[in-house]
């Protein structure tokens, strides 16, 4: 039998990436090239990639800026996807963006479909501040697709868990636990340090780094009551774009201006970087944190740790599977409270744990380097892309 011809539905793709979903699915692609006959669908600019079979743009009739019209928009690409898939075996969507191309290519054209869930909408909350009434539209993209799906991938075994309390009319023997990856041939511990100095860092101070989204669902409120905890004379590095909303984006940028009197210095770095100088920054961080209140995942932890960086992170969904603690990093214990967005309960509690975490390897750099050495060897042996791949190859082939 030839090998299926498998169509990888996706918003995100190079050069267009602004989340860990949108790296996932590169680093599949790349991965399942040569196992499959894969073509690659995406929204967005045509690319010059042999995979990318077809882009897909946004309607023009949908322009403005109400917010349920970004929604709609992505719907409009699904079904503009959904018309360039004939051919293909099988599809394999990500995130909801995409979960509605994948339900209605089944529909069409009579073929398995198979959604990988990087987050679930009813988890996000937050959402809705910046989709408005779009909310209950991307929650309905997703629960179609994943109901009507022929398998669903987990990132992790929290994950799981997660779509079935949330999605109780999915057979749990449909759900299967293959996680996230890094490539260790691509992100590694470097010498060099122009990119700290382009970027304000001081190359001779000790300093924490997050890498993420300015989002509810990274924590950036606790990162920045953390920062406020953190020692005189150390930095707190801040690798955060790409906001949600207008509004959050200007909460951030007042809470970090606040924190000029603090006795850390914080230096934001607003623009994402290119990963050669983010490996710099990497690399001569003292610790990496990740105060996520929601994480599926979380696969920015596995590059901090591929560039021998202790981690320190909330305990939330899957990034337990990914930081042993006392081995390569600290995990934060986290009780959300009863408000909508999913805070702590006590949120001067968990910037405390966080504060105090951190503060521990920006002064013992002797036994973060330890940890980081350690989080390198796991990242080699538990999540190398390779094996990702195979397993969902063979997913595949179980279904055509």
């Amino acid at each position: 039998m030839s090998a299926p011809r498998v169509g990888l539905l996706t918003k995100e793709y190079p050069p267009e990436v602004y989340g860990g979903a949108g790296v996932h699915v590169a680093e599949l692609a790349r991965a399942l090239d040569g196992l499959i006959d894969l073509e690659v669908h995406c929204f967005g600019a045509p690319r010059t990639d042999p995979l990318v079979a077809g882009t897909y743009r946004e309607w023009d009739a949908l322009a403005g800026d109400a917010p349920e019209l970004a929604a709609l928009r992505t719907i409009s690409a699904d079904l503009a996807m959904t018309a360039g898939l004939a051919g293909v075996d099988l599809v394999h969507s990500h995130t909801w963006y995409a979960n509605l191309a994948g339900h209605l290519a089944k529909l069409v054209y009579g073929v398995p479909h198979v959604v990988t869930t990087h987050s679930l909408e009813p988890l996000r909350p937050w959402k809705r501040e910046q989709l408005g009434g779009g909310y209950a539209l991307s929650g309905w993209c997703e629960r179609t697709g994943l109901e009507g799906a022929d398998a669903v991938i987990a990132v992790s075994h929290g994950m799981r868990h997660d779509v079935l309390a949330c999605y109780p009319a999915l057979d749990p023997a449909r759900v299967q636990v293959i996680h996230n990856g890094v490539d260790p041939t691509r992100w590694y511990r470097v010498d060099g340090k122009d990119a700290l100095t382009d970027n304000g860092i001081d190359a001779d101070r000790p300093y924490a780094v997050f890498v993420g989204r300015i989002t509810r669902q990274k924590g950036v409120t606790h990162l920045l009551d953390m920062a406020e905890r953190l020692p005189a004379g150390t930095q707190l590095v801040l690798c955060a774009g790409a906001p949600d909303t207008p509004q959050i984006a200007e909460e951030f940028r007042a809470r970090v201006a606040a924190l000029a009197s603090a006795p850390v210095d914080v230096v934001w770095i607003e623009q994402m970087l290119p990963r050669e100088q983010m490996l710099e920054v990497l690399s001569h961080a003292a610790v990496f944190v990740c105060p996520s209140i929601y994480e599926p995942f979380g696969i920015v932890n596995l590059e901090a740790m591929a560039c021998e960086l202790p981690v320190v992170a909330s305990a939330v969904g899957g990034i337990p599977e990914i930081v042993v603690p006392g081995e390569t990093g600290w995990l934060v214990g986290f009780e959300p409270g009863d408000d909508e967005l999913g805070s702590p309960a006590d949120p001067a509690a968990f910037a405390d744990e966080l504060a105090a975490r951190v503060a521990a390897c920006l002064h013992d750099p002797g036994t973060a380097a330890a940890m980081g050495r350690a989080g390198r060897a796991r990242v080699e042996e538990s999540f190398s892309w390779d094996a990702i791949a195979a397993r969902t190859a063979d997913l595949y082939l179980s279904l055509v």
